[in-house]
C-alpha cells in the first residue's frame, strides 16, 4: 500500500478573478472545476490542472474576498515546486513572467517566483519518468508547458517530531536530510522541510497554502486512516467530497495533510470538454444554486479559444 505522490495542493486567494487570470492566463493551466468550499459554500473553490484534471497537478484555491495577505511560518507549506521540461523551458518561463510583470530568480536548474498574492513557486527541470501532465494554452508551446508537481517545501522548527509518522506510517522515504520522497506505483513527488523563520508574523491568509493532499486508491482510504491513527496523528472520519473522498490530519510539525482518493474525478458531473466552464455543485449544495450564482463574483473563464475549440 503506497501513496501516489501529491494529489492536490490547496491555497487561499483574496481575489478570484485575478487568480484565474494568473493561473489560466499566465501559467496556462486549465480550470478543471469551478465549485464552492464544501465547508463554507458561500465562497469559491477553484481547481486548476492539466487537460484531464489529473491528481498530481491539481492546484486549488479557496477565495475569501479581500483576504489579508498571509505570512508562512512553522507548520505551513511555503513553496510549491513544479516540473518543467528543460533548461530552455526555464528561460521561456523567466521571459514570460517578466513580460507579465512578475520578477523571477533564474539559476541553472531552477526558477523561483511569486504569484500576485505572494505564493511562492519554483520550477525545476523534470528528471522523473512519471507521465507528464500538461494543459493546453495557445500562448505556451507544448514543449514548455508545466508537467505537474515535483513537490512542496514546508517550514518546521523541529522536523524530527514528524519522522515517525512520515516514515513508518505514511511510507515516505528519506532521501537526504529533511527531504522525503512519496512514491507509488505510477507517480511520486517530494515533501521537504526548511528551518522555520521567526514566527512573530506567521498567519494564514491570501497567498498561503492551506493544506497538501496525497493520493491514495479508493479501496485503501480506510486502511490509511488506521495507519495515520497508529502513527500518532488524529485523522478525521472519511469525508465525502463528491469528486474524491478524503481524510484530514495534522502532521506533528503542524502542516495540514489530506489523503484523497484517485477518483471518481471531475468528470462525474461535467463533460471533460467543458470542465470548469460552469458552477459545479455536489448534490447536497444544488438547492443553493440560485443563491450562490447570484452572490459569487463572475470569473474571466472560459477563454474564447476554449469555447471555440470545444
Amino acid at each position: 500500500m503506497k501513496l501516489e505522490g501529491i494529489h492536490h495542493i490547496s491555497a487561499i486567494t483574496g481575489d478570484a478573478p485575478g487568480n484565474v487570470e494568473f493561473y489560466t492566463g499566465v501559467l496556462g493551466l486549465r480550470m478543471v472545476k469551478k465549485t464552492v468550499n464544501q465547508d463554507e459554500p458561500n465562497v469559491y473553490h477553484l481547481f486548476y490542472g492539466d487537460e484531464h484534471g489529473s491528481p498530481g497537478m491539481e492546484l486549488t484555491f479557496f477565495e475569501y474576498p479581500g483576504a489579508v495577505r498571509g505570512v508562512p511560518g512553522a507548520g505551513m507549506v511555503h513553496r510549491i515546486v513544479w516540473r518543467a521540461p528543460s533548461a530552455q523551458s526555464l528561460e521561456f518561463w523567466c521571459e514570460r513572467l517578466s513580460a507579465h510583470g512578475v520578477s523571477a530568480d533564474l539559476t541553472g536548474e531552477s526558477l523561483v517566483f511569486n504569484d500576485p498574492e505572494g505564493l511562492e513557486h519554483e520550477l525545476v527541470i523534470a528528471s522523473s519518468e512519471d507521465e507528464p501532465l500538461r494543459a493546453r494554452s495557445p500562448e505556451i508551446p507544448s514543449e514548455h508547458a508545466l508537467q505537474g508537481f515535483e513537490g512542496v517545501r514546508a517550514y518546521s522548527s523541529a522536523p524530527i517530531r514528524s519522522e515517525r509518522l512520515l516514515g513508518a506510517a505514511l511510507g515516505f522515504q528519506r532521501r537526504q536530510g529533511e527531504h522525503w520522497e512519496v512514491r507509488g506505483e505510477q507517480r511520486g513527488s517530494f515533501y521537504a522541510y526548511d528551518q522555520a523563520p521567526p514566527e512573530i508574523n506567521r498567519r494564514q491568509g491570501a497567498g498561503t497554502v492551506h493544506h497538501v493532499a496525497f493520493a491514495a486508491r479508493m479501496e485503501e482510504l480506510e486502511a490509511w486512516r488506521t495507519r495515520v491513527s497508529e502513527g500518532g496523528a488524529s485523522p478525521t472520519p472519511v469525508v465525502e467530497r463528491f469528486y474524491f473522498k478524503s481524510v484530514y490530519f495534522r502532521e506533528p510539525s503542524g502542516v495540514l495533510f489530506e489523503i484523497a482518493t484517485i477518483g471518481p474525478g471531475f468528470g462525474v458531473d461535467e463533460d471533460e470538454r467543458h470542465l470548469g466552464e460552469r458552477l459545479s455543485l455536489p448534490p447536497p449544495f444544488e438547492p443553493l444554486r440560485e443563491q450562490l450564482e447570484s452572490s459569487l463574483r463572475e470569473l474571466p473563464y472560459p477563454p474564447q479559444w476554449r469555447v471555440q475549440s470545444a
